[in-house]
């Protein structure tokens, strides 16, 4: 491939976002691919809630924890080479998990389906290469769109599943990873970064030096951030047909559609996040996410109750519950603003650590994955253990909370040390210093 110019075209520039987006869209298809075929798997084997939530939080646990370490070697090696290969290991896997018979030989597949997730950061430190600091976030924003694969797989993967089993949605699965491989590999190049190296003979950063950002707190307050925006997105992506057919008693047909309601807005509107977060700022942008996520999983963790009330004529008797088209709307709205945060949170990185993307990019993205691996298996626990379906959320709005406050306090610590005189000084407008209108 012929070395690409210190400055991209536009069209090299498009061709590395949309092909991107395009491969991590599939890759995202596969990786969620439990959340259907799962439910199949739990009748066939007579699993509980809890080892339904381990089944499909396993395959995020390994599309989460390679993230640290395909970042940095997309430093090294390349976006190109390295996005094709994990695909092609996780078009392999997908297939592979056809052969699998017992509950253990299903947890061992899905821990190697989940290589896929880890593209995830192959993308980001690849993406980022090709565009001005002023233009990362929309274009991240995009290439983060591929979230979509949930959907894809919600939409698609029953109605597969009804006609070949969930045996043909594994190998259509895995034919589509291994071509998108293929054509990714055949038609994009290297990116400026690396091109300049080969053709000057650098030799890549040592994995130590890509590593001592870490020790930065901030770091892991952005870690926490992508727990929340993208860990409990996928969670409920993974969770929410369970709960549908469950809480709702629907048929997982329309359950994969209700929960397609979730991640299409959870996923196209991360395009919507990157945009704002280069106009409007990233720090805005996250303080709505968690506060409208707040007020959404507030509601939604109510759990159904009955009431009975000493009236004047007697008990009184009413019912409170979420109904399923309130529960509808609440949930495309936290999705809208966990889209919103999920790119005002990578918006950060190469504006902070310009240098040092894959490392750290893989860190926040390896947290925030070990949120889609922890959750799943936390909400199926609390419901074997409490005996409530809205735990979850009981649980989700501890989470946004805590991260809401830290990063309020976090902000304020930062904005005294570079203005003390805040200490002493009202927030009102109209009397505060000029220095600090």
């Amino acid at each position: 491939m012929s070395a690409v110019p210190a400055t991209p075209s536009s069209g090299q520039q498009n061709l590395a976002l949309w092909g991107s987006t395009f491969a991590f869209t599939v890759c995202f298809a596969v990786w969620t691919i439990f959340s259907i075929i799962g439910i199949q798997i739990k009748k066939d084997l007579g699993l509980s809630d809890t080892q339904f939530g381990l089944l499909v939080a396993t395959p995020i646990l390994t599309g989460s924890l390679i993230r640290l370490f395909l970042g940095v070697w997309t430093e090294q090696y390349g976006g190109r080479i390295v996005f094709s290969l994990v695909m092609l290991a996780g078009a392999i896997a997908t297939w592979m998990l056809t052969y699998a018979q017992t509950y253990p030989q299903f947890l061992m597949a899905a821990l190697a389906v989940g290589i896929a997730g880890g593209s995830f950061a192959v993308g980001i430190a690849y993406v980022s290469k090709w565009f001005p600091q002023e233009k990362q976030g929309t274009a991240l924003g995009i290439f983060g769109a591929g979230n979509i694969g949930s959907a894809v797989t919600k939409l698609l993967a029953p109605m597969v599943m009804v006609a070949y089993g969930w045996h043909g949605v594994a190998r259509f699965w895995a034919i589509g990873l291994a071509i998108t491989a293929v054509l990714f590999f055949l038609f994009t190049k290297d990116d400026p970064g690396l091109a300049r190296r080969k053709a000057e003979g650098i030799k890549p950063v040592p994995f130590a030096e890509q590593m001592k950002p870490l020790r930065n707190l901030q770091v892991w307050r952005f870690s926490l951030y992508y727990f929340f925006v993208f860990g409990a997105f996928v969670a409920l992506a993974l969770w929410l047909p369970r709960y549908l057919t469950g809480a709702y008693g629907l048929d997982v047909k329309t359950a994969g559609l209700i929960a397609a309601c979730y991640s299409i807005p959870a996923s196209l509107f991360r395009i919507v996040g990157g945009w704002l977060s280069d106009r409007i700022g990233a720090r805005r942008v996250m303080y709505w996410t968690f506060g409208v996520s707040a007020v959404c999983t507030f509601l939604l963790s109510y759990p159904s109750t009955t009431y009975v009330v000493d009236g004047i004529n007697g008990p009184m008797e009413f019912r409170l519950a979420v109904g399923l088209v309130p529960f509808m709307v609440l949930v495309f709205v936290l999705g809208f603003f966990m889209s919103l945060g999920k790119a005002a949170v990578y918006k950060h990185i190469p504006v902070y650590y310009p240098n040092n993307v894959g490392a750290v990019g893989g860190v926040v993205g390896m947290i925030g994955g070990l949120g889609g691996f922890i959750l799943p298996i936390t909400f199926g626990a609390m419901n074997d253990a409490l005996g409530i379906w809205t735990s979850c959320f009981m649980l989700l709005f501890v989470l946004v909370s805590t991260a809401l406050v830290w990063m309020h306090f976090a902000i304020r610590r930062m904005d005294v040390s570079r203005h003390p005189q805040m200490v002493t000084d009202t927030d009102l407008p109209e009397i505060m210093p000029q220095t600090l209108r």
